[in-house]
């Protein structure tokens, strides 16, 4: 293969070699990758919020989260959802809510832009429910401008339409706490206790705080909503206090012997707040376990201190691992060994909320975190089955029980239409998007290509793994999942560039004959998403406007997923698009730091489609240097 100047030989081996050195220099000494997960600034304003309330912020350096909060507000005045969107208003209010909670005056500059962005806005009236739920917490909001969540839905059977395991695990582990939160609808004293009237475009006093109606059938929803609303004012909830129990009684199961719940943010601080609703003490170590568990989800610095949405160490290790292979580590190198050695510890053996749909299906899966027993997932584990395979353990017999066990899990969450998703089996009720109370559009956790490819990239190299049938039902499924362009969705990264390059993958190992024809057509689809600079990007608003799939501002972790993805088509069609890669290569190349690290501003992960994305900060480290790797072995075959 011919390169040009910039991708010879040498020089792509020095990028590598440093890429591989920057990794092992932030190995932890137990064997494990991990570094930040950022997210827009509502995570750390419900956490100051959420101290408040329990009278524990000045146990917490939360005086640094206004540096934190005014580093991230933008010229226009607002703060972000994700980088470079222009400001969002629900965002922007949690923003306000919590400089105003930390003592800055609304007279300051910083508020009265804050203040003229979010007016023109629409102002609070506009926001979203979760964003309108946290200030009816402190008297704000009106409860009554809030769904009502019955606390009885902690009976509806499995075998009703609605139940809380037809939700997808962060809707259940989020709203199970809120049936109790909505229930007792407080309005907490906290100091220094706050208004936020100016923030009402039609004055707080003129405010109608009520459900919007759509004029279509989901105006049912309201009609039902004021029907519970009825049953509360006359005190006719049913199984009201049974529920409350009940509700406690899963909370309490489901705290990690860490003090985590679910592994994110918002279901350990509803956790704690539904806990401060029924009177539990600072000092019950039950509550004390869950501050301390928030607590080891911030970031602090000299000068500021902000809090991730969840941690990422399993899954960043196991990608790291991957990297380090593709770029020419021995499968028996020291640091791999720490790695797959941490990893095989972190299997887990518990039954989770799955099993409440699967019933075959025995344990031996991963997650995301350090700890989440309750809710592994489909691809965390199939991504950390892959690393292992990749490597040489001290007990090769015990590390291939430990994939074989999670293969098998992964084989009984197959879902109905043949694909896989991310944490339950047909969890996929898409009307529960609709109700007034799922506004972020994730109350489910449908199958997906994206995911649906990792678990086929994974059986690869291991079809005895699964049954044919099986198998052929996820083939056919993920054909059927290509856009008329060529690409595939990516619902977890940033996003038909993600979805395309993983389905690429995948096909190219578990079918490459009979999909053919779908490869070409996707590599034809990158190709034609290169930017002039050589480089791949594409916004996250390409989410909601479908003419911007596969473009935006070039990145190194999307380079890297296009590289990867033309790397595999060329090698199942035989049509490898040579100098197409040579200038994504020249990119990463020419992006690459003197310290072997790659850097970008925008945010290529995704939490919630449309509402809610994710900065992975090693994605622009461990993609490229997988990128670069590959690419060095084609060019050396």
């Amino acid at each position: 293969m011919q390169t040009q100047d910039r991708s010879s030989t040498s020089t792509v081996a020095a990028a590598i070699a440093a890429s591989q050195n920057y990794l092992l220099s932030i190995q932890h000494p137990a064997g494990y990758w991990w570094a930040e997960l950022e997210s827009n600034v509502t995570i750390t304003a419900e956490v100051v919020l959420l101290h408040k309330i329990w009278g524990t912020d000045k146990q917490r350096p939360l005086h640094k989260v206004e540096i934190y909060l005014r580093s991230q507000q933008r010229e226009h005045g607002g703060w972000e959802l994700f980088y470079g969107d222009g400001g969002e208003l629900s965002t922007s209010v949690e923003a306000y809510m919590a400089l105003k909670l930390l003592g800055v005056p609304e007279t300051d500059s910083a508020m009265l832009k804050a203040r003229e962005f979010i007016l023109a806005q629409g102002g609070i009236s506009q926001t979203r429910i979760f964003t309108k739920l946290h200030l009816a917490l402190i008297g704000c909001y009106n409860w009554r401008g809030l769904p009502s969540l019955p606390p009885w839905v902690m009976f509806l059977p499995s075998t009703f339409p609605v139940n809380i395991y037809e939700m997808s695990s962060w809707a259940r582990s989020s709203t199970v706490p809120l049936l109790i939160v909505f229930d007792r609808k407080p309005v907490f004293n906290i100091n220094p206790a706050i208004t936020l009237n100016e923030l009402y475009v039609e004055g707080s006093a003129q405010t109608a705080f009520k459900l919007p109606r759509n004029n279509d059938w989901t105006d049912l929803f309201i009609f039902l909503d004021d029907t519970f609303k009825l049953a509360e004012k006359l005190n006719l909830v049913p199984f009201r206090s049974e529920g409350i129990q009940a509700a406690e009684k899963w909370i309490l199961e489901r705290q990690e012997a860490t003090g985590d719940w679910g592994g994110i943010i918002p279901a350990m601080l509803n956790s704690l707040l539904a806990l401060r609703c029924l009177d539990y003490n600072v000092a019950d170590p039950v509550v004390e376990r869950g501050l301390k568990a928030v607590d080891r989800f911030a970031i602090e610095t000299e000068d500021t201190y902000r809090v991730q949405p969840c941690v990422s160490p399993v899954w960043d290790t196991a990608w790291v691992m991957r990297s380090l292979v593709d770029s020419g580590f021995a499968p028996d190198h020291p640091s791999l060994v720490r790695g797959g050695e941490w990893l095989l510890s972190k299997q887990i053996l518990d039954y989770g909320d799955w099993a409440v749909k699967n019933r075959q299906g025995k344990p031996g899966a991963w997650a995301f975190e350090f700890e989440n027993r309750f809710y592994p997932d489909v691809d965390d584990s199939a991504v950390v089955v892959m690393a292992l395979d990749a490597v040489k353990l001290n007990n090769e017999n015990l590390k291939q029980a430990a994939i074989a066990r999670a293969v098998n899990w992964i084989a009984s969450m197959q879902c109905q239409p043949g694909g896989w998703a991310a944490f339950d089996l047909d969890n996929n009720q898409d009307w529960l998007n609709r109700i007034p109370y799922g506004d972020l559009k994730a109350m489910i956790d449908p199958n997906t290509a994206d995911v649906t490819a990792r678990v086929l990239e994974m059986l690869g190299s291991r079809k005895d793994l699964i049954d044919t049938q099986n198998l052929e039902r996820a083939i056919v499924y993920l054909t059927g999942e290509q856009e008329t362009e060529g690409c595939w969705f990516g619902r977890w990264g940033v996003n038909y560039i993600y979805g395309t390059s993983g389905v690429i993958s995948a096909l190219s190992l578990i079918a490459p004959q009979r999909t053919q024809p779908c490869i070409e057509r996707a590599a034809t689809w990158l190709v034609g998403c290169q930017n002039p600079d050589g480089g791949w990007g594409e916004s996250c608003r390409s989410y909601d406007d479908p003419a911007l799939k596969g473009k935006g501002r070039s990145t190194a972790s999307q380079t890297a997923w296009a590289i990867l993805g033309l790397i595999a088509a060329g090698k199942t069609t035989g049509k490898l698009a040579k100098e197409v890669i040579q200038r994504g290569v020249d990119y990463l190349l020419a992006t690459q730091q003197s310290d072997g690290t790659w850097n970008e501003a925008e945010f290529t992960g995704t939490g919630f489609p449309g509402h809610f994305y994710l900065k992975y900060h090693l994605y622009q480290q461990y993609f490229p240097l997988a990128a670069l790797g590959r690419y060095q072995a084609l060019d050396n075959s």
